[in-house]
């Protein structure tokens, strides 16, 4: 599975609650060694909370200038990062979540 079949779809909770659009994947190395497991989704309600609240966010700079820490708090509040099994995408990726077929 390629991280662009996930980047832009819809996603639910598992009580059919709609939670925003997938702008970001998070993997972590997984068993055996060198390979690469999806873990979390990064959703977000609005494409500006990705592309300017986690880019310029206090995860990145956190001793930057006060008034950016700021306004990148408040740009990314909607954008939460979830665990893969509590999401549900629409339309449905093939893989998705654990890579069956």
């Amino acid at each position: 599975m390629r991280a662009g079949e996930l980047l832009g779809r819809a996603a639910y909770d598992l009580h059919g609650r709609r939670l925003g659009r997938v702008v970001d994947v998070v993997v972590r190395g997984g068993l055996p060694p060198g390979r690469l497991r999806l873990t979390d989704v990064i959703v977000a309600r609005h494409w500006y909370s990705r592309a300017i609240g986690r880019l310029i966010g206090p995860e990145r700079h956190p001793s930057g200038p006060w008034i950016i820490r700021a306004v990148a708090r408040l740009l990314s509040r909607s954008s939460r990062q979830l665990p893969v099994d509590q999401v549900r995408l629409v339309p449905p990726a093939p893989g998705f979540p654990f890579g069956e077929p």
